[in-house]
């Protein structure tokens, strides 16, 4: 089968790779254990020479496999692992690639518990530097002879800022940085970080691509575009492979096989139904994002909102020439904050949780919940106003969401 199209290419990627029986899906491999019929061949497996073999599931599955080589077409990679969970990806691509010493850059406005993550890595010695990377200026200027990774995210959670992604990339490739980008937010539906010279991207897959709330994942893609053999810290064990596929290698040996944050096949396997719809439901969500934001930052009971799609955002133009579309991400904050508990009580459809990316819209206030422990010197350095409200537009009818707003919206008078 010639080059398809985005999601012509997922629907039918298991069945034209071949799967058991003829099934349009792969099967869900359970097996722990996989036995072989000469011993060469497993020890094959576990030295490395033997390529497409499995010894033990926390390294991953037939199925996992699967769902692996789904996700790098998608991020035209040449390989990824997938984790248990989104931070199960992060964390392991920091802690196996970065040591006691070395220096990370980061965007200032990030994920609430790769915020705190920093404060991890920090207490193993790594240093982190945070800077506003809407200017890939500033990211250079933090740069030391020590630094070894610059790490963003391509829309904020939840301030929606966006970095100078191509100007970074630029920086990056100047001077021999691992450049990793977490494109959960708008996925390669929207974006593909390769574009912008990416070395690693990270999907949180229980958001965007599963896009249901009902499975949880992480993974990691290479790029292909960074030359591991000049990076200082691959492990001579891992040195004796072919340098493309250094940096993947010890992410899976030291995050899978020894921390064990492992995807199991049947979460896998729901993933992989829920990457089939991938581009319908981004496209409804987004444009049901837009219309909300578009309708509150016209109403008269709301003071502010944050969404890349709007004339109005900071980094509209980013937006325009690298998304597809703004994403299903949008915050607001009400002029009269203190009548905020009321009015998202008020809400009929949007459902009062925390996480992203589900085919229901979630709404959650930020400052009180999900960035309470950051405390409010890290809220104010981040954006984050006492009284922000993060909504994820699901794939409802839009008329529906937007008279469920009207009437809650009175109460903030």
């Amino acid at each position: 089968m010639g080059k398809k199209g985005f999601t012509t290419s997922i629907v039918h990627g298991d069945r034209i790779a071949g799967s058991e029986h003829g099934g349009v899906h792969q099967p869900i491999h359970t097996s722990v254990q996989y036995g072989f019929e000469r011993v060469e061949d497993l020890i094959g497996v576990f030295q490395g020479t033997k390529k497409g073999g499995f010894n033990y599931a926390r390294q991953g599955t037939p199925t996992t496999a699967a769902l692996e080589r789904k996700i790098t077409s998608l991020e035209e990679g040449i390989g990824t692992i997938c984790f248990s969970t989104g931070m199960g990806a992060v964390t392991a691509t920091f802690l196996t690639l970065l040591r006691a010493g070395d220096h990370l850059v980061s965007s200032r406005y990030v994920f609430g518990n790769t915020n705190s993550l920093f404060g991890t890595l920090r207490s193993f010695g790594v240093e982190v530097t945070t800077v506003d990377a809407g200017d890939a200026e500033n990211v250079r200027q933090a740069l030391r002879p020590n630094t070894r990774m610059v790490f963003v995210e391509t829309i904020a959670n939840p301030g929606t800022q966006i970095p100078d992604l191509q100007g970074i990339g630029e920086v990056c490739r100047e001077r021999g940085i691992a450049y990793v980008v977490d494109n959960t937010i708008t996925s390669a539906a929207l974006f593909k970080p390769k574009a912008v010279g990416a070395s690693l991207v990270i999907n949180s897959l229980t958001k965007t691509i599963s896009g249901h709330g009902t499975a949880l994942g992480g993974s990691v893609t290479d790029t292909g575009l960074f030359d591991w053999s000049a990076y200082p810290n691959i492990a001579d064990e891992y040195r004796r492979t072919p340098a493309k596929e250094q940096g993947l290698l010890q992410i899976r040996k030291k995050g899978l096989r020894d921390m064990g944050a492992s995807l199991s096949s049947e979460q896998a396997h729901t993933i992989a139904i829920g990457m089939e719809t991938l581009a319908l439901r981004v496209k409804q969500s987004s444009a049901n994002a837009l219309a909300l934001a578009q309708f509150l930052e016209g109403h008269k009971a709301v003071g502010k909102v944050w969404y890349p799609g709007l004339e109005s955002h900071p980094q509209y133009g980013i937006a325009q020439a690298l998304f597809k579309g703004a994403s299903w991400l949008l915050s607001f904050e009400l002029l009269n904050v203190e009548r905020m508990v009321d009015v998202v009580n008020a809400l009929e459809l949007p459902i009062k949780a925390t996480g992203l990316a589900d085919t229901r819209t979630l709404i959650i206030p930020v400052a009180p919940t999900i960035f309470f422990e950051a405390g409010p010197e890290t809220r104010k350095a981040m954006g984050i106003s006492d009284g922000m409200l993060r909504l994820s537009a699901g794939i409802e009818d839009i008329d529906d969401l937007i008279e469920d707003f009207s009437q809650a919206l009175k109460l903030a008078a």
